[in-house]
């Protein structure tokens, strides 16, 4: 999330694209959430899977998660877990569906 923080606003300019970041923290770990947003400056919606019904619905166990949904709400890329880097190829495929 970090490392997206810094690229976000010049993707949202560039593709039109929005993050909606999704955590999976319990109720009890669920009231830390909006001030870690808020100390990060994190620009994201943020939404809660607190029962992880999405995880297990689409069956991950590596987080972070990564989707790409195209306009019509079709997965088109997923990507488990983080190395440095993973931002940019994240771009490249954000771009790829923006026709860019």
């Amino acid at each position: 999330m970090d490392a997206i923080a810094d690229l976000y606003p010049e993707w949202q300019e560039e593709y039109d694209v929005e993050l909606l970041a999704i955590t999976i923290d319990t109720q009890r770990a669920l009231a830390k959430v909006p001030g870690m947003v808020e100390s990060k400056g994190w620009e994201y919606t943020i939404l809660s899977d607190k029962n992880q019904d999405l995880q297990k619905s689409l069956n991950f166990q590596t987080v972070p998660q990564t989707f790409i949904l195209d306009k019509d709400g079709n997965i088109v890329y997923d990507h488990a877990g983080y190395t440095p880097g993973d931002e940019y190829e994240l771009e490249d495929k954000i771009k790829e569906l923006a026709g860019k």
